[in-house]
């Protein structure tokens, strides 16, 4: 049998290409009418959504389906990310992905439970070999869940092909109901260069939208000269759900001809970030709105633009009169069409555009190193997409390192030099981003080296020294000292750190440990009596709860269960 699966994977492997998207292949993986709470290639933060999330009428325990026959190949638990995942490789090549899951059908859960008891770890990740865990197609995998990184209950689903790149799941003939035409929300142009200019202005201007109801947009006619890019934002809609869902396809038209195309049909995991350069990220960190830009800077990796003529830029000549549409579409090919039509006028008398600068320049293709009293910043080369001045000044142990209005691609490392500090002092420390219009502190990954304390970051942002002595709390939830447990399925109990936030936990009975569960949404870990560990008339219950400067709290009580 494995043999034979194996013969399988290696011939359609082969022919992958050729058959780029099986429609009959991928069976719904939920037995219910699909309705998308989330689509493929959407904008969120720092990423394009991998999936297609799918909503489980409110509620979790739904039964989760194989897609198609296969074998197990990955199983991750997490805290955050996909909570609860299951990964199933299929003899066509294709990986398919089901995340935020409750639980796994017995056969997975006990083959999971035993790796858990033997690592003593709720977190893990397996990779069971070929002929450990088969499925087949339409079989219960699973059951719906909220784990994870999840804002409510539904089903992440991804389809991978044989590179691991996520492609879209509706190429494959999953059906979602669509007859709702893409909404286009704001336009913005953008004049690129010393000469160029829009109404009378060398900034940003946002463009005033005529919307006719009917998918078709236009704006205010404009006047402007010189290298000219435009922006968007758009959404999507289905006709099930209200959710605002990614689009699916852009194109760009500048006097009837073809300038730029974005396609949502498939990406790889290391250009994700790169959304960062898609959308203007000033412009969504200071209005919480994702404007997509219909051309392409450079340092742009990303594998979704086809057909660019110019970068997506256009010229416009003095004297001139030209048509610029955008196309927006889902899969169902249901669009939304912008024009806006463009006066060519070049006048001397506009406003300037807006200049930052300061002492410090960062050159993006230069590795550097800012320092100022007790702190350091450094950047590998690369770092950044652009040159550019970065506000740079410490003050009372609190850095300003710019704002968080440019994106970073790399990690670069924050320091703190705390040399004349007791060590005792520097244990408790951690280096904070300050966040919100109260600066609160929120943890940032620290590490200790001798009296350096180090952290390393993608965002901008102003950073601090912040002290946690104070030790995590421990409170029980639905039981009291030496109740009677014998009816009980589930103990639980609350943890919570307020200053840098829990580390690690541990949970013994007995002396032994037991597998808990954590949720940080809520706080809670659950432990289930099902679980195959000796309980005795008497028992003692042990838990011990450490944040990230070390600070460990113990709670320890006795429980009786017959």
């Amino acid at each position: 049998m494995r043999i034979l699966f194996i013969l399988l994977f290696y011939s359609t492997s082969l022919s992958f290409a050729q058959e780029k998207y099986p429609t009959d292949y991928f069976a719904p993986p939920l037995d219910i009418t699909l309705i998308a709470s989330g689509t493929f290639g959407e904008l969120r933060s720092n990423h394009f959504h991998s999936g297609l999330d799918i909503k489980t009428q409110q509620r979790q325990g739904l039964k989760v389906y194989a897609s198609a026959e296969g074998y197990v190949s990955r199983i991750k638990i997490s805290h955050f990310g996909y909570g609860k995942a299951l990964y199933i490789t299929h003899p066509n090549g294709y990986t398919t992905v089901y995340g935020h899951l409750q639980k796994f059908s017995d056969e997975i859960e006990a083959y999971v439970k035993k790796r858990q008891y033997e690592e003593e770890s709720f977190e893990i990740e397996l990779f069971p070999n070929s002929d450990e865990i088969t499925v087949n197609k339409e079989e219960v995998i699973a059951y719906s869940g909220n784990t994870g990184g999840s804002g409510g209950p539904h089903l992440h689903f991804e389809i991978r092909d044989n590179q691991e790149r996520p492609m879209n799941p509706l190429l494959f003939g999953l059906d979602i109901k669509d007859t709702t035409k893409p909404i286009i929300t704001e336009v913005y142009a953008y004049p690129i260069g010393k000469d160029a200019h829009v109404n009378k202005s060398r900034n940003k201007q946002k463009l005033r939208l005529i919307d006719d109801r009917n998918g078709g947009y236009t704006v205010e006619n404009i006047e402007a000269y010189g290298k000219i890019g435009f922006a968007i934002a758009s959404i999507d809609r289905q006709d099930l759900a209200a959710n605002k869902n990614g689009v699916y396809n852009i194109q760009t038209r500048f006097n009837g001809n073809l300038l730029f195309e974005l396609d949502f049909k498939r990406f790889s995991f290391s250009e994700t970030r790169h959304l960062n350069r898609l959308i203007d990220y000033e412009h969504y960190q200071t209005k919480k709105q994702r404007l997509q830009k219909l051309f392409v800077q450079p340092n742009n990796p990303l594998s979704m633009y086809k057909n660019v003529v110019d970068d997506g830029y256009v010229v416009v000549e003095d004297s001139t009169s030209s048509v610029y549409k955008v196309r927006v579409s889902d899969l169902k090919n249901n669009e939304a069409w912008l024009q806006i039509n463009i006066k060519g006028v070049k006048t001397d008398v506009v406003e300037p555009a807006d200049e930052k600068t300061s002492p410090y320049y960062i050159f993006a293709n230069q590795e550097q190193s800012l320092k100022l009293d007790r702190v350091s910043v450094d950047i590998p080369r690369n770092t950044f997409y652009d040159d550019f001045f970065i506000d740079f000044n410490v003050k009372n142990d609190t850095l300003t390192l710019h704002k968080d209005i440019i994106p970073a691609m790399k990690y670069f490392d924050i320091s703190y030099n705390l040399s004349g500090y007791k060590t005792e002092d520097i244990n408790k420390l951690y280096i904070a981003r300050l966040v919100g219009y109260n600066d609160y502190p929120l943890y940032s990954n620290t590490k200790r080296r001798g009296s350096i304390l180090t952290t390393s970051t993608r965002t901008l942002g102003k950073y601090a020294l912040a002290v946690d002595t104070t030790p995590p709390t421990i409170t029980p939830i639905n039981f009291t000292k030496g109740k009677w447990l014998s009816k009980y399925r589930f103990l639980k109990i609350k943890i919570e750190d307020k200053e840098s936030g829990i580390s690690n936990y541990r949970a013994t009975i007995n002396g032994k440990w037991i597998l808990t569960e954590y949720d940080y949404k809520t706080k809670t870990l659950t432990y289930d009596f099902n679980d195959a560990v000796s309980i005795e008339t008497k028992n003692i219950l042990k838990v011990i709860v450490t944040d990230n400067v070390g600070n460990n709290s113990t709670f320890e009580t006795m429980f009786y269960r017959k």
